[in-house]
């Protein structure tokens, strides 16, 4: 179960969370935002404040953005169970209330879940042009190797929505464009079918859902394991700012970039500055910390706050 939109502003923190210190469990793992520590059966996943961009994490983080993302992803997680299985453990609120006895701060930015074997891919998929796709499309003519219409307008609305798969970088390199030949040369192809049709389906219920809210899902990725009968889990976050672009639908308008609610308005800063994406990263500014932040939460409020929130 997840939090109110009311109860999320609520946890917020004044200052961001760097890492998460102080837990009796070993650290297994520390990536761009999440900690990861072992707990013998599960793991228990905390999103820190860290913000990344570029595939390079910034000096400056981003206060209660490890809690919105946390937040988000369960309500997520709780439609999408149709579709497909999540990561969480059974019982979840309460397994991890026990897990975190004595440390009731982490349980906002927190999920207690099973130990599966990761696919060495992200699952992308794109509904309208833009970012990437938008600067391969002005190169190549087509969206990484697929067909597009020829006249298409920068955050144009494709004609129904692309599969495309990238690799899943390590520290210190960039994700990688992936074909779908590739792709399934990488994960075979049955399992490669079933990856393309959940992401399809998950894709079309976060557009739906962000419709009815005033927003535009742009395109968004997820991640998914294996269990130990080969089931395919969805893992990691779903449908959060950080892992997908959301646009408002009343300013919604193509032929060039779009006010979006999520990293885009921390890249484009990071664009105007010249950076060159390697490390280390410059600073941020207050406002562009301050403004990230509030478009984080005006996403989640319009998704869990204006009519859409069920638990």
């Amino acid at each position: 179960m997840h939090l109110s939109y009311d109860e999320i502003v609520a946890a917020l923190p004044e200052k961001p969370l760097q890492n998460a210190v102080g837990l009796p469990y070993p650290l297994l793992a520390s990536g761009k935002v999440r900690d990861i520590f072992d707990l013998g059966e599960h793991l228990l996943i905390v999103a820190s404040d860290r913000l990344s961009a570029f595939d390079v994490v910034l000096p400056e983080g981003i206060p209660g953005k490890g809690i919105i993302l946390t937040q988000m992803s369960l309500y997520w997680f709780a439609e999408s169970a149709p579709i497909i299985n999540n990561h969480l453990v059974a019982d979840h609120s309460a397994a991890l209330a026990e897990a975190l006895r004595g440390h009731p701060e982490f349980i906002p930015r927190s999920m207690l879940v099973r130990k599966l074997r990761p696919l060495p891919i992200e699952a992308v998929v794109r509904g309208y042009i833009s970012g990437s796709s938008w600067r391969d499309y002005i190169l190549h003519g087509a969206v990484f190797g697929q067909k597009v219409p020829g006249d298409l307008l920068e955050s144009a609305k494709l004609p129904f929505p692309l599969f495309t798969p990238t690799t899943k970088a390590g520290k210190g390199d960039h994700d990688a464009p992936l074909s779908l030949e590739q792709c399934a040369a990488l994960l075979g192809r049955e399992r490669h079918e079933e990856v393309y049709d959940a992401s399809m389906r998950l894709y079309a219920m976060g557009a739906a859902a962000a419709k009815s809210a005033g927003l535009v899902l742009a395109d968004t990725k997820f991640e998914f394991g294996l269990d130990e009968s080969g089931s395919l889990i969805l893992i990691d976050e779903i449908l959060t700012p950080d892992s997908s672009r959301y646009w408002p639908k009343d300013e919604y308008e193509p032929g060039g970039p779009q006010p979006a609610f999520d990293k885009q308005f921390v890249r484009d800063y990071l664009e105007s500055i010249q950076w060159d994406k390697a490390t280390p990263a410059p600073h941020l500014t207050p406002d562009v910390v301050e403004g990230t932040r509030s478009r984080y939460l005006f996403a989640l409020k319009r998704l869990l706050a204006d009519g859409n929130s069920r638990t």
